[in-house]
């Protein structure tokens, strides 16, 4: 199989990791990729979002897969144009990922649906932004209405810094705090079936303990040892599937990824966000656990052939990804520091480094940040513990002026 990964990140290279690991890959291409996958894949310079270059590039290289991977190529429609092209494609075509790239209709899906959420109002105005505030009250959800790279919301018990992004926003859902601990849930779609991997929890929050702004995700660890029994089947049966058929029915089926991000609350599960790719830095986690070659996978719900009775095999054990941030990321990120230590990070015994916002200095060779998530580091271990001491051991080796990154990423999970 020849296989296209569009994207940059470390999302984009963990896939590429896994595709390549997969026997069934006989060329692996990614578009435009980073310095990380450009050890395993050849890396094509090209933008991602444009439906045109992705689809000549993607008829030169024979491609038999393409796998997208973050959500600005899907919105722009170029899983649409690949499958015009009769290249198969595992990601949604655009109507169907406004799941991601329109909070409202993802909340007009879920209401159609019967799918457990938050209330919510969508405002356009500041009237109706105070209003709303006002009725469901502290602690403020405020979410921008489309794309913006994870850091679209804002959740706080300060209303005027609520309103605030409320205002910054052309359209905004506001709705109803939800307690309790968060889970995210990938689930295969061929647009009729579904078939969930491995549940994990990812940090949002830029500092310890949960404090700071929100981020693109901080780090990510699975598995879940306190999360309770039957969770994946519930989830699958009042969640994804209900979704699955709504879209189907407003004849705009699903294939791809579907990311649910969940919260347990005092009242059962709600669905947080739904996302039309895989999460970063879950699936940095996710996919270090999958045995089942990912490629077959990510095909079977390409052509539709997902068997539904699939259950993937993992890998026993746990891992942990900690994200190394540039300083001052999430709001002015510095770029063009010197990344040092890469080497002996890789060299710590179950761990291994991401690429996620790096580049090449063409004029001197060393590699620098060029994001402002810049690597994520991965633990693996028989346990939790195991693989949150490889983590941050090889984090320990790694140098970056001014970066940073959490120190409790699967912290509470141990205890």
């Amino acid at each position: 199989m020849r296989v296209l990964v569009l994207g940059s990140g470390g999302r984009e290279h963990a896939l590429a990791r896994a595709l390549h690991r997969d026997p069934a890959v006989t060329a692996l291409h990614c578009a435009p990729g980073n310095p990380g996958t450009a050890e395993i894949a050849d890396n094509h310079h090209l933008d991602p979002t444009d439906p045109t270059a992705v689809t000549e590039l993607a008829a030169r290289l024979r491609i038999e897969l393409v796998v997208i991977g973050p959500e600005a190529p899907l919105v722009a429609g170029v899983g649409d144009a690949l499958r015009r092209a009769g290249v198969p494609c595992f990601g949604p075509d655009r109507e169907a990922a406004r799941i991601e790239g329109s909070k409202a209709f993802a909340k007009e899906v879920m209401s159609a649906a019967g799918v457990p959420t938050a209330d919510a109002r969508v405002c356009e105005t500041r009237l109706e932004a105070e209003e709303a505030l006002d009725a469901f009250g502290p602690p403020y959800v405020v979410k921008d209405d489309g794309l913006a790279a994870g850091k679209g919301v804002v959740v706080t018990e300060d209303r005027a810094a609520a309103l605030e992004h409320a205002a910054a926003c052309e359209r905004v859902v506001i709705e109803e705090f939800l307690d309790g601990p968060e889970v995210s849930l990938f689930a295969l779609c061929d647009g009729v079936q579904a078939v969930p991997l491995l549940p994990a929890q990812d940090f949002k929050r830029a500092l310890d303990g949960d404090a700071g702004p929100n981020t693109g995700g901080m780090g990510a660890y699975t598995p879940l040892p306190w999360a309770p029994e039957g969770l994946v089947r519930e989830v699958m049966s009042t969640v994804v599937q209900p979704t699955l058929d709504e879209l189907r029915r407003r004849e705009t089926p699903y294939v791809g990824v579907l990311y649910a991000g969940l919260a347990l609350t005092s009242r059962g599960v709600r669905v947080v966000e739904f996302n039309a790719r895989f999460g970063d830095p879950e699936t940095q986690v996710v996919l270090d656990r999958l045995a089942t070659p990912v490629a077959t996978l990510l095909q079977a719900c390409a052509i539709g052939g997902l068997d539904p009775d699939l259950r993937p095999e993992w890998l026993p054990g746990a891992a942990v990804t900690v994200v190394v941030a540039a300083e001052g990321y999430p709001a002015a990120p510095v770029q063009g520091g010197e990344i040092t230590g890469l080497a002996e990070a890789n060299a710590v015994d179950g761990a291994y480094v991401l690429h996620a916002g790096t580049s090449l200095d063409m004029e001197d060779g060393r590699l620098r940040a060029s994001g402002g998530r810049v690597l994520s580091v991965v633990g693996t271990g028989a346990d939790l513990p195991a693989a949150r001491a490889a983590a941050y051991s090889a984090v320990s080796e790694i140098g970056l002026r001014g970066s940073h990154h959490r120190t409790d990423i699967a912290a509470n999970a141990v205890q």
